[in-house]
């Protein structure tokens, strides 16, 4: 089995972050129904993808329809997590390694609508709020590390 490559943005609008309110997941059988996780913007990396600076400008525009993002810095330190076995076998990737951007968003802060099937909403929250929300304890320490 192989390593899934991903990428993952922390976005910042002023002194706010976007998070997204996940809500499906793929499966080989297709699109399975989850308990929403609100996590930043993540996406695997594509074989069209030319960098993975690309990649996560694309997982951006894919994801919320708005193309003025601009990349502030790749951070060195990746999240990496591997799947359970039940997952593993299932999607083929027996863990993920995720390379996280700090991206600034620039354009209008109106109409947030989530453009995947995968996402049912798209929120700005204060960095506390941030904190509170994420699903995820490797990306909660994360964004400490990174970000506070």
């Amino acid at each position: 089995m192989k390593v899934r490559q991903a990428v993952g943005a922390i976005v910042i609008i002023g002194k706010e972050y976007i998070l997204i309110l996940k809500s499906k997941i793929n499966t080989t059988e297709g699109k399975k129904e989850i308990q929403g996780e609100w996590d930043f913007i993540k996406g695997g990396v594509e074989k069209t993808d030319s960098s993975l600076c690309k990649a996560v400008l694309r997982e951006l525009k894919e994801e919320t329809g708005k193309d003025t993002f601009y990349v502030i810095k790749e951070f060195e330190e990746k999240i990496s997590f591997k799947f359970p076995q039940g997952i593993a076998e299932r999607i083929g990737y027996h863990s993920q390694v995720t390379t996280m951007f700090l991206v600034e968003y620039k354009g209008d802060n109106k109409d947030w609508l989530p453009q995947d099937d995968e996402i049912s909403e798209i929120g700005i929250f204060k960095k506390e709020d941030v904190l509170r929300k994420l699903a995820h304890e490797e990306t909660r320490e994360y964004f400490i590390k990174h970000c506070l």
